[in-house]
């Protein structure tokens, strides 16, 4: 037999329910009108993921379930659809999948494996699955998965199917985005694919929620692993494809095995075969295109999903302010970015025209607003106060903090979104100005580390310079004292960031990353500056996820802090 599949990998909007109802129907509408007989939809697409603690207040759980039923009665009756959607049961909310059929909902799948780790605190509000479920579809055996259920073969999510002879498993997935993970992604389907030895269609969700970026790639696995059939990255998608089963023994109440659930219903039958035709399997970006698609995304959903017009950046005539620029005018055009300059008596001139050219180049509204002049008017007020006290970090972050006041200033008046400019080395040592360069409502780039910047920005030149050659090659400055360089207080960002990579993302001690080849006061000197920094980025703005692990909700580390690693030798 057939079984026509629809995978509609489509870009929910947290909490805005009837409007993911209405993108849920049309998504189902197509993929029947294309032969589809099987629908899935993303993990808790019908909330949008992560709720968070939406959870926990009754009335959105309620509201969910009006909507479900809601969505029920509409969806199309030529089709089995499996809808994600939080519900509450017996007292306790659950993350499921709703399985809808003739204008019903004829069967509910608790997710059995909750994640609790990095960016994922699903223990904190939903109660976990105990038993799978099994959809017994006419001749065809489905069973049902929710993202991290398909993860661990020694669990009972997997391990419970093993002997039930599926035809097809089904994955509803919100997989969020970051370097690496769809290798690991996929190696993890191909596994349990061939494990249970069956297809494995897996459904992922697509767009930005804050810091999170998801990035589709849904796709059908064979059972011996290779892969059918595969969505586009960051794009809402709808993949269609037709697996052929041998049925075997169809469950019957007497047959069904202990500790699963069996929901029995038919088969609806298929108006054509076109999926067949219409499988396709979309080639994965290489590296800096996903990162770049993946900072589009999120810079994209967050604007537009909050309600910006329009976005403003702090142009410094350096190379990180520069990228976060390109990345604005590709994903929003030019007409929704605004650039500023607001240089100072330490800015070269070489900054400054590069922040003008960098402006001409996007075509983008641009302002100069020298800050010299405001600069000595706070330095004349403060002079009684630390009279006879030589210049230091007081004076060099005021000129940030100036400049910080301006640009929300004109965010205030404009209602602009600020764009901040600080990358993950700067925010990591906090070679940054609390209230400065670091105020800002979407802080784009600020898990991408220094040298990842600087690759970004050479990429994105070959498809038409737009980043000034001369701003890519110039030594980084913050400008804020004659002759100032970032190494004056940083370690070269070739080793700095290596080092950030190992302690922050690996958990790597001093010992260990000594161990690797690093300096020892190099790396004394790295680790203590990031855990001194801690405060400064708890109060920075939220940006888009592109590590494995990243500094926010992935990283969470007290601010009061009194723990120094015991280095062996010393």
């Amino acid at each position: 037999m057939n079984i026509q599949i629809g995978l509609c990998q489509i870009n929910p909007v947290v909490g805005a329910l009837e409007e993911n109802c209405s993108r849920i129907l049309d998504a189902a509408k197509r993929a029947v009108d294309q032969g589809a007989v099987v629908l899935a939809f993303p993990e808790l697409v019908l909330s949008g993921y992560p709720p968070e603690d939406l959870i926990l207040k009754r009335h959105f759980i309620e509201d969910c379930w009006h909507y479900l039923e809601k969505l029920a009665s509409e969806l199309p009756t030529e089709a089995i659809s499996f809808v994600g959607a939080p519900h509450l049961i017996d007292g306790r909310v659950f993350n499921v999948a709703a399985v809808i059929t003739g204008g019903h909902i004829v069967a509910i799948y608790q997710k059995m494996i909750l994640p609790n780790y990095g960016v994922f605190d699903e223990k904190r509000v939903f109660a976990p699955g105990r038993i799978p479920l099994i959809i017994q579809a006419g001749a065809a055996r489905i069973g049902i998965h929710i993202c991290e259920d398909s993860w661990y073969r020694n669990e009972d999510a997997v391990q419970l199917l093993k002997e039930t002879r599926l035809d097809l498993l089904l994955n509803l997935s919100a997989s969020p985005y970051h370097r690496g993970k769809r290798h690991l992604r996929e190696k993890t389907l191909r596994d349990t694919a061939n494990f249970l030895n069956c297809p494995l269609a897996y459904c992922n969700m697509v767009g930005g929620q804050d810091e999170l970026v998801f990035d589709g790639g849904s796709m059908i696995i064979g059972a011996d692993g290779s892969v059918l059939a595969r969505a586009p990255q960051f794009q809402e998608d709808l993949l269609l494809a037709s697996l052929t089963s041998t049925p075997t023994t169809t469950f019957t109440p007497e047959s069904e095995p202990p500790l699963r659930r069996i929901v029995h219903t038919p088969m609806p039958p298929s108006r054509n075969h076109t999926p067949s035709a219409e499988s396709r399997i979309e080639p994965l970006l290489d590296d800096l295109t996903e990162v770049y698609s993946a900072l589009q995304t999120g810079l994209r959903d967050y604007v537009n999903k909050n309600g910006f017009r329009k976005t403003v950046i702090a142009l410094s005539g350096g190379i990180d302010s520069a990228l976060v620029a390109a990345i604005a005018v590709d994903t929003l055009g030019p007409d929704r970015v605004a650039g500023v300059t607001m240089p100072s008596q330490y800015s070269s001139a070489g900054t400054r025209e590069d922040a003008e050219q960098l402006a001409i180049n996007l075509g983008i509204e641009f302002f100069s607003l020298p800050i010299e002049s405001i600069f000595h008017a706070f330095l004349a007020e403060l002079l009684p106060v630390w009279e006879g006290l030589p210049p230091d970090v007081a004076e060099e972050n005021l000129q940030a903090r100036i400049r910080g006041n301006i640009i929300m200033t004109l965010s205030n008046k404009f209602n602009w979104l600020v764009l901040t400019t600080g990358n993950k080395s700067e925010l990591a040592t906090g070679y940054c100005t609390l209230y400065g360069d670091m105020v800002g409502g979407y802080a784009l780039i600020k898990d991408v580390p220094k040298m990842l910047v600087y690759e970004l920005a050479r990429w994105r030149n070959q498809a038409g310079v737009v980043i000034p050659p001369t701003t890519i090659d110039r030594p980084p400055s913050a400008e804020l004292r004659p002759d100032q360089a970032d190494t004056d207080s940083l370690p070269p960002y070739d080793v700095l960031d290596a080092i950030i990579e190992r302690y922050v993302e690996r958990d790597m001690g001093v010992d260990a990353i000594v161990g690797d080849g690093y300096d020892p006061e190099t790396v004394k000197q790295v680790s203590r500056l990031i855990d001194l920094s801690e405060y400064k980025r708890r109060q920075g703005a939220p940006g888009v996820k592109i590590t494995p692990k990243a500094f926010g909700r992935d990283r969470r580390m007290p601010i009061t802090n009194a723990y120094r690693e015991r280095v062996k030798g010393a």
